[in-house]
């Protein structure tokens, strides 16, 4: 099973997901590593009264096993639906890579 549809197998297993979107940006970064960098846009409304840092929190102890490795970096949009609804269904573009043989 690839990691992308691990992620998206624990993350459904564990919230009530309005949307799920998982990109891959492995390519965008330097590196071997095909499955280590990915964009996760969520929406559920188990985010509800949440702060941000324990809406990340709740991510991180469903991936857990996979967020120390193959998982090198997340980056993570979480809304609720009606953030979303606010937001007009838009998530941030990701910056390009400075890290590496890169920077």
């Amino acid at each position: 099973m690839s990691v992308q549809a691990i992620i998206e197998h624990k993350l459904n297993q564990g919230l009530n997901i309005v949307q799920l979107d998982i990109e891959n940006e492995s390519h965008m970064h330097s590196g071997p590593a095909t499955e280590s960098h990915f964009k996760l846009v969520l929406v559920s409304d188990d985010f509800a009264g949440k702060r941000l840092v324990q809406r990340h929190q709740l991510i991180f102890g469903l991936l857990k096993d996979e967020m120390s490795n193959p998982i090198h970096a997340l980056s993570m949009h979480l809304y609720t639906a009606d953030e979303w609804r606010a937001r007009q269904q838009q998530a941030p573009t990701s910056p390009e890579c400075l890290g590496g043989s890169k920077g």
